[in-house]
């Protein structure tokens, strides 16, 4: 068993894959070289990208790709994803191109409200508490005026603070929620220096005008940002919906409007729906540098509003109209954090022709919607598998390292034949015989 060690930070990249070579590995060499070949030849490229965490001893890649041929407003994009799982990509160009001739997508903002809150414990009389808060709220606003005066400048800021009793929930505890604007940036640090100055001045003057003990137990932004919420929607004549691969149109407007309903109710299938809709969702906001995994919680908390967890797309025909829909939360940024550093990041936003937090809020939304109708569209007529397992034949041949040659003819071969895992064994077996 390895030894723990001490001031492993403190070491040199070279000395920490030493280290982790010596300690962890059998083929040192061959652990070496891996590591050695995925760092950046440009050593300022590389340096920057060694900054961007803690303890770094290499880079990890994606590979990043392009989904063309969305009309979203009636505005074009060529949307960049960043992910690793075989037929995403795929997926979501074609849906693209199914809705290009159909009216495009429609997206649209309905608000932007981002929240934080100051968790504080108070023993005191809540009367008391709330009539404090009243007196101070103007002062909490004006001490954090050196904070916000850029924001403010530019049209954001802090929207309100509010004083929330959650006592009947935890012995003594309260919040100051608080709401902001922030524009194209995705505004964490922005929050969280404004609630960190919030609990100073609070507890500064609780200790002078109030009579119980206060203590601040935490002051965080938080990533359920249920008021900053974008709508994606597709929408056309049922009998349009007809193509190569939906010769009955009726029929298949029916069985993928059941196949939402289910997920509306059914919650073991909501969680794997709504994971293809983050499929397109993370890819999107992994492209353009922002959190996802803080879109990821917001989403899914979001997902279960009502109580239950539920997909967060909907559709309905009425009238010969099928319409397929969803609204989501997204706190996103174009400017701050990566979107000014990372090289692809920028490319990817030069890609997408310089959004707004708004107009990167519509497209992301929308590559969700589109990952889910190829989802559901493909359950409901071929299955999901056929699409999916020909995206990952190609891994499969080069897990088994076939030559160029081999690809060729296997590829040909499945394109009459259903790829499984072991079908494609028995095949390349079968070639090398």
């Amino acid at each position: 068993m390895p030894n723990p060690i001490t001031g492993f930070s403190k070491l040199t990249k070279s000395q920490k894959i030493e280290w982790l070579l010596e300690t962890y590995f059998t083929e040192k060499e061959t652990a070496r070289s891996l590591v050695q070949n995925y760092w950046n030849t440009d050593q300022k490229l590389q340096k920057l990208h060694d900054e961007f965490i803690e303890n770094t001893i290499t880079n990890y890649y994606l590979p990043l790709g392009v989904a063309p041929n969305f009309s979203i407003n009636e505005k074009l994009y060529a949307i960049p994803m960043a992910i690793e799982e075989s037929s995403v990509v795929a997926a979501a160009s074609k849906a693209a191109k199914f809705w290009l001739n159909r009216g495009g997508f429609k997206a649209e903002v309905i608000s932007t409200e981002k929240i934080g809150q100051v968790h504080f414990i108070y023993d005191g009389n809540f009367e008391e508490l709330k009539s404090f808060f009243e007196t101070i709220k103007p002062q909490l606003i004006r001490a954090t005026e050196a904070i916000t005066k850029n924001m403010q400048r530019r049209g954001g800021g802090i929207s309100d603070i509010e004083l929330r009793d959650k006592s009947n929930d935890l012995n003594n505890y309260y919040q100051l929620h608080a709401t902001f604007e922030t524009l194209d940036a995705m505004g964490a640090n922005f929050i969280n220096s404004c609630l960190e100055q919030f609990a100073t001045t609070f507890k500064s003057e609780a200790k002078r005008l109030l009579k119980g003990e206060l203590d601040i137990v935490m002051s965080i932004l938080s990533n359920y940002v249920p008021n900053c919420l974008v709508r994606a929607e597709v929408s056309c004549p049922v009998l349009d919906l007809k193509s190569k691969d939906i010769p009955n149109p009726e029929l298949f407007a029916q069985k993928f409007k059941q196949a939402i309903n289910i997920a509306e109710i059914e919650s073991y299938r909501a969680v794997t729906h709504n994971k293809g809709i983050m499929n397109g969702i993370d890819a999107v906001v992994l492209a353009t540098g922002n959190d996802f995994r803080a879109v990821e919680a917001g989403v899914h908390a979001y997902a279960s509003k009502s109580g239950k967890y539920s997909s967060l797309t909907h559709c309905t025909i009425d009238d010969g109209i099928f319409k397929f829909w969803m609204e989501i939360p997204l706190a996103l940024g174009t400017v701050g954090g990566l979107t000014s550093l990372h090289p692809l990041v920028k490319f990817s936003m030069e890609l997408l022709q310089k959004p707004s937090a708004k107009d990167l809020m519509k497209v992301v939304a929308v590559a969700g919607l589109a990952q889910n109708f190829a989802a559901v569209k493909s359950l409901t007529t071929t299955g999901i598998q056929e699409g999916h397992m020909k995206m990952h034949l190609m891994n499969i041949l080069n897990q088994f390292e076939a030559t160029e040659t081999e690809k060729q003819k296997l590829i040909q071969h499945f394109k009459t034949n259903v790829v499984t895992h072991s079908s494609v064994v028995e095949a390349i077996e079968e070639i090398r015989k």
